[in-house]
C-alpha cells in the first residue's frame, strides 16, 4: 500500500506523531518536498526527537528512509541531525538521498534573510534557512544537486558557474561576496560523507512498488502553505499536497492508494498571512500554552484560532483526503465554549471555499457553530466509545461538515495515547 500523509491546515498539525505511528507498519518512509524548515516532533517513551530533514522512519532499522528529488537539502544541517541521532544511540538505520535533490548552499541562506529584510512590513515570515532561494535556483536552472555535490570535479565546475551569479545578487543586496574555494573545500567534505547514501531514489521506489512494500510518504508543512493553492504569497516554496508526491518522488500518480489528512483539533499558523478564526484573547493564549504551540524549527509562538473546516474542506479538494487524523484533541478539554467555523461571509455572501486573493481572504468573516465542552480527562480513552458525549459530538460535527471519516484521534503526545477507529495502513 502507498499512503500519503498531508497537513490539512497551515502546518504544525501533529504530522510527526502520526507519521511515527503509521511508520511502524511501513517498509519505506519518504520525504518528498521541503527542507529543514519542516519540524517533526517524535516522542518515543520519554525521549523527544525533533527531526527537520531526516524521515521519521529513521528509528526503525528495518525501514528504508528516502529523501526524494523534490526536497532541498542542507548537507551541513542534515549531517548535524544525523550525528545528533547517532549520539543518542540511533545508529542502525537505512538512509537514501536522491541524486536529483537540490542542495542548499550558504548563499541561499544569506539571500533568504536579505530578501525578507527588504520586504519590510510585507515579509513572508520565512524560516530564513535558504529554502525559497534554493527552489528559485532550481527553477532558474542554476541549482546544484546532490549528484553534483558528491562528484568533486563536477561540484567545482557547477560552483564556478553559479557562484559569480549569486555573488552579484548578494552584492546588490548589500551582502558580502563569498569565496569560491572556501565554499568548495567545506562542501566537498560534506559530499564525501553523504556519498554512500546518494542514489537514484525513483528507481529505489519503483522496486519497492514492484515488491508490494508498504510506502509511507510523510508530510511536511500544510496544504494552506502550498505554493500553488495556499494563502499566497504567505506560503512555502513547494507543494505539500498529495498531488505533488508523484512529481517529487519519481513515481506515477496511479500508485497512490490513500491520503490521510492531519487535522489539529483547533487551528494554528506561524508567520504572516490571513487567519480568519484567529483568537486574540486569553483563550488563544491558554490553548497555545496547553498545546505547547511553539515552532519545532523556529521556536516562534504560533498564532491560535478555532477549528476552521473551510480550510479542511479546501485541503480535501486539492489533496483528495480519504480520512482524517484529529490531533491534540485533549488540549480542548475543559474549554467552556468550543466553536467550529463552517463557512465565511465575504462582502455579504456566504462562501465555503478559500478566495484566491489576499485582499478577499483578509475580508472573510467566519461563521461558527457552538458546541458544548467536556471536562473529563480523555487521555486514557482508547476507543471512541470511551470519550465523553460532548467530545463525540465534536468529532461527529467534523465528519458531518467535511464528509471525511475521523479514523485516528490523538488524546495525548505518547504513541499509545491514540484512538484507532479504522486500520488504514496494513501489513
Amino acid at each position: 500500500m502507498r499512503l500519503v500523509i498531508v497537513g490539512s491546515q497551515w502546518g504544525d498539525e501533529g504530522k510527526g506523531k502520526v507519521t511515527d505511528f503509521l511508520g511502524q507498519q511501513a517498509d519505506v518512509v519518504v520525504r518528498s518536498q521541503g527542507g529543514n524548515n519542516a519540524g517533526h516532533t517524535i516522542l518515543i517513551g520519554k525521549e523527544k526527537f525533533a527531526l527537520q530533514t531526516i524521515p521519521s522512519g529513521i528509528f526503525n532499522p528495518h525501514i528504508m528512509n528516502v529523501l526524494a528529488n523534490g526536497m532541498v537539502i542542507n548537507p551541513k544541517e542534515a549531517l548535524k541531525e544525523l550525528n545528533g541521532l547517532i549520539s543518542r544511540n540511533v545508529k542502525d538505520f537505512k538512509l537514501y538521498i536522491s541524486n536529483r535533490a537540490h542542495v542548499i548552499m550558504p548563499y541561499h541562506i544569506l539571500l533568504d534573510g536579505a530578501y525578507e529584510e527588504l520586504k519590510g512590513s510585507h515579509k513572508i515570515g520565512t524560516t530564513k534557512k535558504g529554502i525559497g532561494p534554493c527552489y528559485a535556483d532550481k527553477v532558474n536552472r542554476i541549482g546544484i544537486r546532490m549528484g553534483d555535490l558528491v562528484d568533486e570535479e563536477g561540484f567545482l565546475e557547477v560552483l564556478k558557474q553559479t557562484l559569480p551569479l549569486k555573488n552579484r545578487e548578494l552584492k546588490m543586496l548589500g551582502q558580502e561576496e563569498l569565496d569560491l574555494m572556501t565554499i568548495y573545500n567545506e562542501y566537498k567534505e560534506y559530499g564525501k560523507i553523504l556519498k554512500p547514501y546518494v542514489c537514484d531514489t525513483s528507481l529505489l521506489l519503483e522496486e519497492a512498488i514492484k515488491e508490494d512494500k508498504n510506502i509511507l510518504f510523510e508530510g511536511a508543512q500544510g496544504s494552506m502553505l502550498c505554493l500553488d493553492h495556499g494563502s499566497y504569497p504567505y506560503v512555502t516554496s513547494s507543494s505539500p499536497t498529495a498531488a505533488s508526491v508523484p512529481l517529487n518522488t519519481g513515481i506515477a500518480p496511479k500508485y497512490i492508494d490513500h491520503c490521510v489528512g492531519i487535522c489539529k483539533a483547533y487551528t494554528t499558523r506561524v508567520g504572516e498571512g490571513p487567519f480568519p478564526t484567529e483568537l486574540h484573547n486569553e483563550l488563544g493564549d491558554l490553548i497555545r500554552e496547553r498545546g505547547h504551540e511553539y515552532g519545532t524549527v523556529t521556536h516562534r509562538a504560533r498564532r491560535v484560532g478555532y477549528l476552521d473546516l473551510v480550510v479542511v474542506n479546501y485541503a480535501k479538494r486539492i489533496s483528495g483526503i480519504d480520512s482524517l487524523a484529529l490531533m491534540l484533541f485533549d488540549v480542548l478539554t475543559g474549554i467552556d465554549e468550543l466553536k467550529i467555523c463552517v463557512s465565511y461571509n465575504l462582502d455579504g455572501k456566504e462562501i465555503k471555499t478559500i478566495p484566491a486573493t489576499l485582499k478577499e481572504y483578509e475580508k472573510c468573516v467566519p461563521n461558527y457553530i457552538t458546541l458544548k465542552a467536556w471536562h473529563e480527562d480523555i487521555t486514557k480513552a482508547r476507543t471512541f466509545e470511551e470519550l465523553p458525549e460532548e467530545a463525540k459530538v465534536y468529532i461527529n460535527t467534523i465528519e458531518k461538515y467535511t464528509g471525511i471519516n475521523v479514523d485516528i484521534i490523538s488524546v495525548g503526545p505518547e504513541r499509545n495515547e491514540t484512538i484507532i477507529r479504522r486500520q488504514i495502513f496494513k501489513k
